[in-house]
């Protein structure tokens, strides 16, 4: 049975298209899971794991204004990140992770609080998260919601938007 990460290998080669990955609270791990799969290396560009803001605004583009104002745990950081990290790399699509794995809150948002971007051709999608468990748990939930997530938009691709279930 393939895995997810395998699956959008497949889904990225069929299309010809490529994929980038922008973290923060995954470390790493998002790409990690994609590069485990045979054939990435045709599709997967890189990853930019942006743990600190600075990093979040100097690197990926995301507004200071955004950081200040939502704060880097928010809807708006994800898309930005994740429309960041297709422009810096120049990919088809980009997939960002950004919250609080724990085990403190931060910016006054719960442990558990994540926002997955998906940016793609047809737009940018970000989807709220509250997951349950200690640290490693919720980076791992965090994975695998942003690959179904990243799935989901590939795999949507040439339908109309009102089949999607990614909000």
């Amino acid at each position: 049975m393939q895995t997810e990460a395998e699956k959008i290998v497949d889904l990225l080669t069929d299309l010809d298209a490529t994929v980038g990955t922008a973290e923060s609270l995954t470390g790493g791990r998002l790409a990690a899971a994609l590069t485990q799969a045979p054939g990435s290396s045709a599709v997967f560009a890189g990853g930019v794991v942006s743990y600190h803001t600075r990093v979040k605004v100097e690197v990926l583009g995301v507004a200071e204004e955004t950081t200040e104002t939502d704060g880097v745990v928010s809807e708006s950081c994800a898309r930005q990140m994740a429309d960041g990290v297709r422009r810096v790399l120049g990919t088809t699509y980009g997939i960002s992770t950004t919250g609080v794995a724990g085990p403190d809150t931060q910016e006054g948002k719960a442990v558990g609080t994540v926002f997955v971007g998906a940016a793609g051709p047809e737009g940018t999608k970000v989807e709220e998260l509250a997951l349950d468990g200690d640290r490693d748990e919720i980076q791992r939930a965090s994975v695998e919601a942003a690959l179904s997530a990243l799935q989901e938009m590939i795999s949507s691709a040439g339908r109309s938007p009102e089949d999607s279930t990614l909000r």
